[in-house]
């Protein structure tokens, strides 16, 4: 399996109508592509919050392949409508990891 975290700071303006959007819009359509089987969305946690947010959005995909089909077709258009969104009130990086071993 494949990790694929999204990691994002916010400015506080865009704070609630980012996370709407990202729980009723943004993260379905990212499943909807068929390359995640999952996803999930945290906050960081004792941060300043007084110059933005920062979130953490991972989805879990089942293989390198499924990965590379993401961002082969569908991964410039989905992040093209995210930054015209909110352009200039966010920044963000992306990390690939595998996942070795889950508990509990």
């Amino acid at each position: 399996m494949i990790l694929y975290n999204v990691t994002i700071k916010l400015e506080t303006s865009v704070h609630e109508d980012w996370l709407a959007w990202m729980k009723t819009k943004h993260i379905q359509d990212v499943i909807d592509t068929g390359c995640f089987v999952s996803c999930r969305l945290s906050r960081l946690l004792a941060q300043n919050e007084g110059d933005g947010l920062t979130y953490s959005i991972q989805y879990l995909s089942p293989s390198m392949k499924d990965f590379h089909r993401y961002q082969a077709h569908f991964a410039q258009a989905l992040q093209k409508e995210h930054t015209q969104k909110f352009a200039e009130k966010f920044v963000a990086f992306r990390t690939m990891m595998e996942l070795v071993e889950e508990f509990g």
